[in-house]
């Protein structure tokens, strides 16, 4: 991973979404940042999936295991000291603790207008701006990202454009470039 890529702290919602998730931890699989996350957002992650009927509680265990072993720099530790001091929705205050502790300047997430009054240096932005910063940063890479996510989903079978339409309803503008650079051929 090279010293350049950006490190992005995800919050449980862009978690949620099954095929978004997906793309964003063989994105950084892959290289092109580097994710954090702390305790209580994985918790809040496969608490919701659960409690929404989207996995069984065995699964997400599974799930969340897979996801601190493929990754393990990624969990912040230690943050909650820094709690009192942040400003943003109540309700998300652990979320920019973690990131101010972590040294991350960006929060993904769909709630931005949770994260208004954040300490200076760090930003929230919404999964479609960060996928499209990724994108512009590294088109290929990212184009071959969702083609090796398509061949390596099986049950069910994914093509390509299945994981284009997919993120297309919670990334679409990053969807649709993407599914442009893969349909025209220039992975």
């Amino acid at each position: 991973m090279t010293t350049s890529s950006p490190i992005a702290l995800l919050d449980a919602n862009v978690l949620f979404p099954f095929t978004l998730r997906d793309t964003l931890l063989r994105a950084s699989g892959a290289g092109l940042y580097q994710i954090r996350w702390s305790d209580e957002i994985l918790t809040e992650v496969t608490r919701n999936l659960v409690g929404k009927g989207r996995i069984a509680e065995d699964q997400a265990g599974r799930l969340r295991h897979a996801m601190e072993t493929a990754f393990p720099e990624a969990m912040v530790t230690g943050y909650q000291r820094r709690l009192r001091d942040m400003r943003n929705d109540p309700k998300d205050r652990h979320v920019a603790a973690a990131a101010v502790h972590a040294g991350v300047t960006l929060i993904v997430t769909n709630n931005v207008i949770d994260f208004r009054d954040l300490p200076t240096g760090l930003a929230a932005v919404t999964p479609d701006a960060f996928m499209c910063d990724l994108f512009a940063r590294s088109p290929e890479a990212l184009a071959q990202v969702i083609q090796v996510q398509a061949e390596a989903l099986r049950r069910p079978p994914r093509t390509v454009d299945d994981i284009v339409r997919g993120l297309g309803t919670v990334v679409p503008r990053f969807a649709a470039l993407v599914g442009s650079m893969i349909s025209g051929g220039r992975t």
